[in-house]
């Protein structure tokens, strides 16, 4: 099975067959800016992934994919800058950095660790 992974902003195409696995390409990853809207959301499925919509004064990290709340890295009233990991999602058993595109202050924390989210379902409001 051939599958197109990115990590770090670098795409890897790799094949994976019984239990080896051989690279077949590598370049830099053109990443999509997400939105809050959760068909355009489905598709990021990245290790790192970025995530965040705007909406008037109002900012929205979304989950950019499904799984179990690992870790959440910051609590209301925090000011995160952009690159700074919000919290960890683990999917498939890989654990995912949900990365903040822009800074600001967290004034709603919707998640806690343990829960289940799925893709677009909201974790932070940021002001």
């Amino acid at each position: 099975m051939k599958y197109k992974i990115t990590l770090e902003n670098r795409v890897y195409e790799v094949e994976v067959e019984k239990g080896e696995a051989a690279l077949l390409a590598d370049y830099e990853a053109s990443v999509p800016v997400p939105t809050a809207k959760k068909e355009e959301s489905e598709a990021i499925e990245t290790k790192t992934v970025e995530t965040v919509a705007g909406s008037g004064s109002d900012r929205i990290i979304v989950a950019p994919l499904p799984g179990t709340v690992l870790d959440v890295m910051v609590t209301e009233g925090d000011m995160i800058n952009n690159g700074d990991v919000v919290a960890i999602i683990e999917a498939m058993k890989m654990e995912n950095e949900v990365i903040a595109v822009i800074a600001g202050k967290v004034v709603n924390v919707l998640v806690t660790k343990g829960n289940t989210v799925n893709t677009g379902d909201q974790l932070f409001i940021l002001d």
